[in-house]
């Protein structure tokens, strides 16, 4: 495709700290296939650097010391320590880029930083990170160091600011454009002022003739439109392009024409083939009217546009996502929390790369199914994928991945790691699943040995009811049994939790956490978050409210976001009560504390005692069946053994020698038998070109052997193999 534009594609404040926001990286994949030029930046890193900085820090105490406001007591300590603050900042942000890694001793004597009201709850370090944990103990301390200075931020130079989000309750629940509208004419704060002149290095770098602005939260929306309000007044030629997350969920009904001083069109959805129809008609090849899932505003209305008769792009054309023009190195890995998915998110620089366009399940009632990014199912290859992260690790240097799908699919997860294991790449990597039986032990250590090392997945309500009613198609005891599986297989693994779904009563809120502790208590899950219900306009629930026993009440809707509604359960609990109980008995579990309380114990208030067995998880566990296919591979993991055939008092036998990372082991067993296993062990080996399935060895087994294949099945030889390296997939 010619054309003779030139894009400019930015990522607002803030999103992470860690690693770049895949949405720019996508797109600038798709137009590197048309021969389109852009250039892609996250203002959200550049603007945090800034502002904590020598430089930045000097101009935010200039504005504290010459204010006349009253501050806290907290604000005050940080200010009288200023000197300290300026000193420190630098050498404190080349460690969190890993950069100046010998500071870490320093850091943790608790000498060398100054220290204000987030360390005073502190948790005991060497408990939460052991003695040897000294670069992680020290990555927590700096976070709360650079938390304390955004405290001092928030109240008294911007109200808007946080580290992962912008204004971000400007951007939630916002049915009207009006306070968002008001606040874009108030004065410009300091971290407005870095933003916009950041801004202005870029449109003077790339001479951009558009800009587009990926938004994938509502705490990237305010810095996006006062990013749109510089560049209508400085740059009025520079047409604005506004998509993502945001704008999927929340902007599907926009009307405010208002909006529309800020930026020029609003794309829906996946964004390439839209992003391409505005580009041609920016080109003059192509009518308004053949837009493509596109709002923009016309003799002061905001029209729909979506005549285009092209299709999406299918997501094997998309291109491999695209890191250049970002400053990797610079990613600052924080420890917010001493949580170890949580700090999946904040620490190391994750490659981001997607298995499979939506969700292959696409079923469950709080989730906003009807929308093409969850509705969509479309699965790429494990050679295409393989493919795009080797051309990712060459350009970033980088060999760990972060698999953003809504739940990779099993059998996709499957081919991948098989093609990883063929290729022999050195990866790591984690995802989102579903806790479904196709999640089998074996697929776990599979997965394993390909280099996953932990999953998130959704419990839910660990109500078997309330698990059905939201169509999740799992059980309580399926979940246990998937996590044990993983858990063994050493992955760390991570529940989604849920409280306040439609109709739940005190009772089953007790009951789930009842079901957490056990899975804790039994060391098959080891980390989980818990987050109330939330009911939105593209959700089964939010569609059909009465289908649930919840009457929807608002927000009334007055032109612009669409999505967070407002309901009464009048079946259910008081869930807001529940909350800070089940958060805080959560984080003990996750240590290994309290475990044989009661469960009242964490609540301030009356609760019902759990009605479900103490024994209940581990009863589930034991309860897991192993039922094979002929159809399912044999896969060895690991190295080929040596064999020889040993003769002891006039007996023989066949002794087979393995070799593998950890140990080194035996396995003698009859002639036959070994002479067979002699024979086959190639070909079960991943790199084989022909998978070898049950029935393949069954067949193999019988005529070598004229033995009955079953037994051999059940045998103490399979037994070791499987244990040591053989994977039924």
């Amino acid at each position: 495709m010619h054309s003779s534009q030139k894009l400019l594609l930015i990522t607002a404040p803030f999103t992470q700290l860690n690693t770049p926001y895949p949405g720019t990286i996508y797109l600038k994949a798709y137009l590197n296939t048309l021969g389109i030029s852009s250039y892609q930046c996250d203002l959200g890193i550049e603007v945090i650097l800034d502002v904590f900085s020598k430089n930045g820090l000097e101009k935010i105490f200039a504005i504290l010391d010459a204010s006349e406001i009253e501050v806290s007591a907290n604000t005050y300590r940080i200010n009288s320590l200023k000197a300290d603050y300026i000193q420190t900042i630098d050498a404190v942000i080349l460690f969190l880029q890993n950069k100046n890694p010998t500071l870490a001793h320093s850091i943790c004597d608790r000498t060398f930083l100054p220290e204000a009201s987030r360390f005073n709850e502190i948790e005991d370090l060497d408990w939460a990170f052991g003695s040897m944990g000294l670069q992680d103990k020290a990555r927590h301390i700096a976070t709360l160091y650079l938390e304390d200075l955004g405290d001092m931020i928030k109240e008294c130079i911007d109200p808007h600011f946080g580290f992962s989000r912008y204004a971000e309750r400007l951007g939630r629940t916002a049915s009207s454009f009006d306070e968002l509208n008001a606040s874009l004419q108030e004065p410009n704060t300091l971290i407005v002022d870095f933003l916009l002149n950041r801004l202005e290095d870029k449109i003077k770098k790339t001479n951009p003739t558009i800009i587009c602005f990926s938004v994938p939260f509502p705490g990237n929306l305010f810095a996006t439109l006062k990013c749109g309000q510089y560049i209508k007044e400085n740059y009025p030629s520079i047409k604005i392009i506004f998509g993502g997350g945001f704008a999927n969920t929340e902007l599907r009904s926009i009307s405010d024409t208002r909006v529309f001083d800020y930026i020029d069109f609003i794309c829906l959805d996946d964004g390439e083939r839209p992003l391409q129809c505005v580009i041609e008609h920016l080109d003059g090849t192509r009518e308004l009217k053949n837009l493509k899932r596109t709002f923009t505003r016309v003799h002061n209305e905001v029209i729909y546009f979506n005549g285009a008769i092209d299709t999406d792009i299918a997501q094997k054309d998309t291109g491999t996502p695209d890191y250049s023009d970002l400053i990797l190195e610079d990613y600052l890995s924080v420890i917010e929390v001493v949580n170890p998915m949580h700090r999946m998110w904040s620490d190391g620089r994750w490659n981001k790369l997607t298995l499979a366009h939506g969700c292959y399940w696409g079923r469950c009632t709080f989730c906003d199914i009807s929308l093409d990014y969850i509705r969509k199912y479309e699965p790429l290859t494990a050679v295409l994928i393989c493919d795009r992260m080797e051309t990712i690790i060459v350009q970033t240097n980088q060999n760990g991945f972060h698999f953003v799908d809504e739940a990779a699919p099993p059998n996709l997860l499957r081919e991948v790691a098989l093609e990883i294991l063929r290729r022999k790449l050195v990866v790591t990597w984690w995802t989102n699943i579903r806790f479904e039986k196709h999640f089998t032990p074996d697929l776990a250590r599979l997965l394993k040995a390909s280099g996953c090392i932990a999953v998130a997945g959704g419990l839910e309500v660990a109500s078997d009811r309330l698990l059905k009613l939201m169509k999740k198609g799992v059980t309580v005891e399926q979940v246990a049994q998937v996590a044990e599986g993983l858990t063994n297989a050493g992955i760390l693994v991570h529940a989604y939790l849920m409280y306040g779904f439609p109709t739940e009563t005190a009772q089953e809120t007790i009951d789930s956490l009842e079901n957490v502790r056990q899975l804790f208590d039994n060391g098959v899950l080891h980390s989980g978050f818990w987050h109330q219900f939330a009911m939105t306009s593209h959700s089964p629930v939010g569609l059909h409210p009465e289908q649930y026993d919840v009457v929807k009440i608002g927000p009334k809707f007055e032109g612009f976001a669409d999505n967070d509604l407002y309901h009464d359960d009048p079946s259910g609990a008081d869930h807001e009560l529940f909350s800070k109980g089940l958060s805080k008995s959560l984080f003990n579990f996750m240590h290994g504390i309290g475990l044989d309380y009661p469960l009242d114990f964490w609540f301030e208030f009356d609760t019902p005692k759990t009605t479900l067995p103490k024994k209940q998880i581990r009863k589930f566990l034991d309860a897991r069946e192993s039922k094979l296919k002929d159809t399912q591979l044999m896969v060895w993991l690991g190295n080929l053994p040596s064999f020889e055939i040993i003769e002891e008092q006039g007996k023989q036998y066949a002794q087979f020698e393995f070799c593998d990372k950890k140990k080194d082991w035996m396995l003698h067993c009859d002639v036959k038998i070994g002479e067979w296993l002699y024979t086959i062990f190639p070909l079960l080996l991943v790199n084989t070109i022909s998978p070898y399935t049950i029935v393949l060895c069954k067949a193999s087994y019988q005529s070598f052997t004229n033995n009955n294949f079953q037994e051999f099945m059940d045998s103490e030889i399979m037994s070791r193999l499987r244990e040591n390296g053989l994977v039924i997939l």
